[in-house]
């Protein structure tokens, strides 16, 4: 493919990209954008309401909907609305930040782009809280309002201190849902396992958007009291000063107690920030619901120009992380319920009768499955690592012990599993630049060994680098983490020559075939290896640092599965294709692959055994109540491993003996002889 060929087929992507993401996006502001008069009309009314003058109470909200003020606060609300969708669109990620500790919780409410991010909350939260007091009208509607002096009687103007209090409420709700966001995870989009209309499921969470709204409302009034009472003399005073406004002192302040108990006060802040509340809210929901729409790709193109568009071509994508998962979505879905399109995945290339769709489509989906089993064995290789290796200030007398005694299995302590990078903001855009997680990506990195290390694990090695043709692995998908062994579990290098096997090459042990391990560290290397151990043990004694680098429960097991919604998928559309190959495969195209997809499932299955058998592993989190933080990624192991047994038993009910025949490891096939037996 030549240079011009490359930037065409780039120009096609970015196309593509921006027809079916960005426009998406965009027809959820413009909802969002039409519903917002209803929701202000809904708002004049709840602000306004008379019990005892209803009629007056009708005509005056009337009146007001029409009035100049309320349409020029509709068009700030309009510009707030197109920013909140902008930072929808910049911010939210299809694979949740998952912290590991409380310190990775307060570096991701430190990054810097969420301090931008708060910082504009912030900032529209007192534009829409403006837009509310002018709404209200009464006392709240200017910053400033005329007064005369105690003395003299001469007018002036005073600072309007409800006015104020509604202004910074709203900074205060702005920065609330900002840090919500992050702690609550509300920046995860996830698609729904059940498809609905966009106008049904719309229907269906608009209850709890409005619910939602009202509790948070309420939390965040009841803080943000607490807070000006104590505090509220602060910016009342620096803007009076700034603004030369003066106090009026034959008003009540409302940083008191019979200043704050106002139940006109408390209820108008209350429903302003229901307002606030429920306008962010809608936006949010419209986006998810736009954004995770099925999306029908084309499975081959006659023109080579729509190449780009076809599904094994998205599939492999790398740059737009919701295109592959609407890919990944599209094959589950074709997978089962369009034969018509099932035939296109069957079918020969002409000429050449190649069959390149279902090739692509089974690479892609094995690779993202191996990626899971790498990631997963070198997590559990991390854990059974933990009190293994003694320093290198162990005594020559347990050096001169046996090699078991060097090497052991750890059961007391779990060792910190390295945690995702928090990232808030994926690099780009999160719809439009990031990447699927691989290997090597920020939410696999952590997971993934360093082959370079001297303690990593030969397993790791056969999984990721070359084999030797004279292993026993050479040429297999399977894993020594992952099939059953002996007693030399755990052994190394050392326990290899012990026991007469041929010891490892240099470069397989160390990095550097340069470094002499038998020689002795440097005194400086030394002492600062000392003061290290010292400070780690002086910390280690501190009860606020012990909390906040302290393990979270369950979050490393969540930052394992966090993105195995696309694995999921995988695994449905492989099993379905294979299973419906039985009859509609003419070509037998699936047969070819069928011992690699059979191969890949087991490894995966005895790695996801293996990970449910940890601490905190298969523990089952309490289900959230009802709110706007979708904690469906808490589960996501659990869907994965259901999802996985389903598709190995439907290709075992489907093909039944006749899997006898496919070229397979004897260990795998015993694995499979439980699912035909329907001992699973």
């Amino acid at each position: 493919m030549t240079k011009h060929d490359k930037m065409f087929s780039l120009k096609q992507n970015c196309w593509f990209i921006r027809k079916v993401v960005i426009w998406r996006a965009l027809a959820s502001i413009a909802w969002t954008v039409i519903l917002l008069p209803v929701t202000t009309a809904l708002f004049v009314f709840v602000s306004r309401f008379c019990l005892f003058h209803p009629v007056q109470w009708i005509i005056e909200c009337t009146s007001l909907l029409s009035a100049p003020s309320t349409i020029f606060s509709l068009v700030v609300l309009c510009a707030v609305v197109l920013i909140t969708g902008i930072f929808n669109l910049e911010f939210y990620t299809l694979v949740p930040s998952i912290p590991c500790s409380r310190v990775a919780l307060l570096g991701a409410v430190l990054h810097p782009w969420q301090c931008v991010h708060s910082l504009v909350y912030c900032t529209m939260g007192m534009l829409m809280m403006w837009c509310a007091a002018v709404i209200i009208g009464g006392r709240y509607s200017a910053l400033g309002s005329p007064c005369r002096a105690s003395e003299s009687g001469e007018p002036m103007t005073c600072l309007n201190e409800y006015h104020l209090f509604l202004l910074l409420a709203g900074a205060f709700v702005g920065y609330s849902h900002s840090f919500l966001g992050v702690v609550q995870n509300m920046y995860y989009v996830s698609f729904q396992p059940i498809q609905q209309y966009k106008y049904l499921r719309f229907k269906g969470s608009l209850p709890m958007v409005v619910k939602r709204s009202v509790i948070q409302s309420l939390y965040s009034a009841r803080n943000f009291i607490g807070l000006y009472f104590f505090f509220g003399y602060v910016p009342k005073a620096w803007i009076s000063s700034t603004l030369n406004l003066h106090i009026d002192r034959s008003v009540q302040p409302l940083d008191s107690f019979t200043g704050l108990l106002d139940f006109s006060l408390l209820y108008h802040l209350s429903i302003s920030g229901t307002f606030l509340y429920l306008t962010w809210y809608i936006t949010v929901l419209l986006f998810r619901i736009y954004v995770t729409e099925a999306y029908s790709f084309p499975v081959q193109s006659t023109f080579t120009e729509d190449a780009e568009q076809c599904l094994p071509k998205v599939l492999s994508e790398k740059n737009t992380l919701v295109m592959k998962f609407l890919a990944l979505q599209d094959l589950a879905l074709l997978s089962q319920h369009s034969p018509s399109r099932r035939q296109e995945v069957f079918s020969l290339s002409q000429p050449g009768g190649h069959p390149h769709n279902w090739n692509a489509i089974s690479k892609e989906c094995l690779s993202l499955l191996s990626e899971l089993t790498l990631r997963l064995v070198a997590h559990q290789d991390a854990v059974a690592s933990n009190g293994r290796i003694k320093s290198q200030s162990t005594s020559s007398d347990t050096k001169s012990g046996s090699s078991g005694s060097s090497v052991m299995l750890g059961t007391e302590d779990l060792p910190e599993t390295p945690r995702p990078n928090i990232s808030l903001r994926t690099p780009g855009s999160v719809f439009l630049k990031s990447s699927m997680r691989g290997v090597h990506s920020p939410l696999t990195a952590p997971f993934t060994p360093d082959l370079d290390s001297p303690y990593a694990s030969p397993a790791i090695r056969r999984l990721v680098g070359k084999q030797d043709p004279q292993s026993p692995w050479f040429g297999s998908l399977q894993s020594p983490h992952v099939m059953r062994r002996g007693p030399k579990l755990w052994s190394a290098s050392t326990d290899s020559q012990a026991n007469g096997s041929p010891p490892a090459s240099p470069t397989a042990v160390y990095s550097s075939p340069t470094v002499d391990p038998n020689q002795k560290p440097s005194f400086l290397a030394q002492w600062l290896q000392n003061r290290k151990e010292q400070v780690k043990s002086f910390l280690a004694k501190r009860v606020l640092v012990v909390y906040l680098f302290n393990k979270l429960p369950e979050a490393s097991s969540q930052a394992l599965f966090a993105d195995s919604q696309a694995h999921i998928w995988a695994l449905q559309g492989l099993s379905h294709l294979v299973a419906a190959s039985f009859s509609e495969d003419q070509f037998g195209v699936v047969q070819t692959t069928l011992p690699n997809i059979l191969s890949c499932l087991v490894v995966l299955l005895e790695a996801v055994d293996r990970h449910f058998k940890l601490p905190h592993a298969s523990s089952k989190p309490v289900r959230a109540a009802s709110s706007m933080n979708d904690s469906t990624y808490k589960t996501l192991r659990f869907a994965l491993r259901a999802a996985l047994k389903s598709a190995i038993y439907r290709m075992t009910t489907t093909f039944g003996d006749h899997l006898n025949a496919v070229n397979i490891s004897t260990e795998h096939r015993k694995r499979l002889q439980q699912f035909l037996e329907f001992r699973e």
